[in-house]
């Protein structure tokens, strides 16, 4: 998997990758003691809104980004999103009032909105070859996986020695890495879209119609949504669950934690040469179908109040939603990739970046509200269901026949498009035939 570090671009975007996701860890934590001491029992409430105002920012800033990403040099726009990210993490140890910390969390985000799909898009154009993209989602998965575990036992080890302010120095140097990183990276040349200018809300919700074009995208809308049912459970619900329901320790909450990245790093670790064997869907569809499996066994051991063995149980139920969940998440980046055209790639990753978090908006408070209210087995039987739900419709939505041909006309575009090279004239247009794309010439053929 580390052979595809080779790509001297590659590397250094990745780099960057890591050093931000650090950033960005110690800044979580840094921000939970900011909270407390401006809002002292209220922090839990103050931390609630930063994530839901967090989520919004990705949902309505994302797909503006992949509206205008086609005028800005790539380059251009995750410095940029570097600079203001680094600006405003330098700005948050002077803050003193509530809504200075949510407006400064929606600037924050707002500039990763724009950074992460770019990035993401930018990607597939640096390592063209299949498998070597494959290996980088891969190692994408585990930055993220082994972010959650460093970067608080990083945070840990600082705050014996200075006071959480500092860590925002750190979140800083993140990101001005990050930024002279992509800054030392050869990016290549983004390949343009051949069509029309269009207005601004139709390039803001292009990449939206494009996963209601393509049947695996429309499969990946619900699929965002069985894997935020279960990860909302893990992420609001593990310290319910370990220090309520389990009565054990602080430190175990990190545990339970550690065992959902584990779980999630052993699948990444092994999808790349599986998926030389396996295709996409079959991957994808049985990790989803896991889902309601461990929610049923997360059921059982909720209906359970005593009996040691709740515990090693509780970690194998977490690694298993980190696993289930990494069969999900790691191969979309392919799936984006073989369903858009190259100059439609940046609409589509903002639009996978905006409508996955928008699932998240839904769960997160789901999981938190409707467990405080009416305790953890109606948490786990809702959000169970909607992952069943979602996971029967996903198979449902996504044919199992591999992508052919379709014949089709276009009537709107001239005689010398470039899309019409292979066409012949008929009465009203253009015919010809090709493997569906997921493009804006082919939402009006």
């Amino acid at each position: 998997m580390l052979s595809v570090l080779r790509n001297r671009t590659y590397r250094h975007l990745f780099a960057a990758q890591v050093v931000a996701l650090i950033g960005t860890g110690l800044a979580t934590v840094a921000l939970g003691l900011l909270a407390y001491d401006i809002a002292g029992a209220e922090a839990g409430s103050v931390l609630g809104t930063a994530l839901a105002i967090k989520m919004a920012a990705y949902v309505a800033i994302a797909p503006a980004i992949g509206a205008v990403a086609d005028r800005l040099p790539r380059r251009v726009l995750m410095v940029s999103a570097d600079l203001i990210r680094a600006v405003v993490a330098l700005s948050l140890p002077f803050v003193d009032q509530v809504w200075q910390v949510y407006v400064l969390i929606f600037l924050l985000q707002a500039a990763s909105a724009a950074f992460t799909p770019t990035f993401q898009a930018v990607i597939p154009d640096v390592l063209p070859a299949e498998r070597d993209y494959t290996q980088a989602l891969s190692l994408s998965r585990l930055a993220y996986d082994l972010e959650s575990l460093f970067s608080p036992a990083l945070a840990a080890v600082l705050l014996s020695w200075v006071t959480y302010n500092w860590l925002f120095l750190g979140t800083v140097a993140g990101f001005l890495a990050s930024a002279a990183l992509v800054i030392s990276a050869v990016l290549p040349k983004p390949q343009t879209a051949p069509r029309g200018t269009g207005s601004v809300y139709a390039k803001a919700t292009a990449g939206t119609r494009l996963f209601f074009a393509a049947p695996q995208l429309r499969a990946l809308l619900v699929l965002n949504l069985a894997v935020a049912a279960a990860s909302a459970m893990v992420t609001v619900n593990s310290v319910v669950y370990v220090r309520a329901h389990l009565g054990r320790g602080s430190a175990d909450v990190s545990l339970a934690l550690g065992a959902y990245g584990g779980g999630s790093m052993a699948v990444a670790l092994l999808l790349p040469r599986l998926l030389e064997r396996v295709r996409d869907r079959t991957v994808m569809l049985r990790g989803v179908l896991l889902l309601p499996l461990v929610f049923a066994g997360l059921g059982a051991l909720t209906a359970v109040d005593t009996g040691s063995w709740r515990w090693p149980v509780l970690l194998l139920i977490w690694a298993a939603f980190g696993a289930a969940c990494a069969m999900v998440l790691t191969p979309t980046g392919r799936l984006i990739r073989r369903s858009a055209p190259p100059a439609e790639r940046t609409s589509a990753f903002a639009a996978q970046f905006s409508l996955s978090h928008g699932c998240w908006l839904l769960t997160y408070p789901l999981a938190g509200w409707l467990g405080a209210a009416a305790g953890l087995e109606s948490a786990v039987a809702a959000l169970g269901a909607i992952a069943l739900a979602a996971g029967a419709l996903a198979v449902w939505l996504w044919p199992g026949k591999g992508p052919v041909p379709l014949e089709h006309q276009h009537t709107c575009l001239h005689a010398h498009h470039p899309h019409l090279a292979d066409a012949v004239r008929v009465p009203g247009g253009w015919r010809h035939s090709h493997v569906f794309l997921a493009d804006e010439l082919h939402a009006h053929r």
